[in-house]
């Protein structure tokens, strides 16, 4: 198997959220499109003869990974537990600059706590505890928000109900000011997928 572009095509794949086509895949790596066609190729071959817990499909015109359909019901009886599990620090820290300063962007969400929080806005989305509610107009990010489900977990009737920030916390208004600038600065977000979708919803 070419080893020279490869894991780099590996590493793109990984943060795909709909399958990406061999043009764009060549055109990241500058490689030419039929020899990325021909690591692809080799890559779903390899994950196949080596019984990997993945896969590398073909559809829709691109490439993407996906869960083998074997471990759909591993995966789907994993991830009903977990919603019965307690939130971790980080994700009681990401859902509530959702909830303060919603709709927002999974990379607006990212910049107010200085680390990624795609596997941990999955998290609350498997909850339930947020959902995506839109597009942003000017970028295209989707924008996420807290469901209903969240305000009955946390006994309220509406947000207007949210307490106040703390005090050793921004106001939202300085935190959308500072992500103001950090958006113009930066280019539209990618958002990742996990390994552990078992197919496309």
């Amino acid at each position: 198997m070419p080893d020279t572009f490869a894991p780099a095509l590996e590493a793109l794949l990984m943060l795909a959220t709909e399958p990406v086509s061999a043009a764009d895949l060549a055109e990241a790596v500058g490689e030419p499109v039929t020899a990325v066609e021909a690591v692809l190729a080799e890559l779903a071959a390899f994950y196949d003869s080596t019984g990997r817990g993945f896969e590398l499909r073909h559809l829709g015109g691109g490439w993407r990974y996906y869960t083998r359909e074997e471990h759909a019901e591993l995966i789907s009886t994993w991830l009903l537990e977990g919603q019965r599990a307690t939130l971790s620090q980080a994700a009681l820290e990401t859902l509530a600059v959702v909830a303060y300063l919603q709709p927002i962007s999974r990379g607006r969400v990212s910049a107010v706590r200085g680390v990624n929080v795609d596997g941990v806005m999955r998290t609350l989305a498997t909850r339930d505890l947020i959902e995506e509610v839109g597009r942003d107009p000017e970028t295209g990010a989707r924008l996420f928000a807290t469901t209903s489900y969240f305000l009955e977990r946390m006994g309220l009737s509406s947000l207007e109900e949210l307490p106040p920030l703390a005090p050793h916390l921004p106001e939202a208004s300085a935190l959308e000011a500072e992500l103001a600038d950090l958006a113009a600065a930066s280019v539209p977000e990618a958002e990742p997928v996990p390994l552990v979708e078992a197919d496309d919803e």
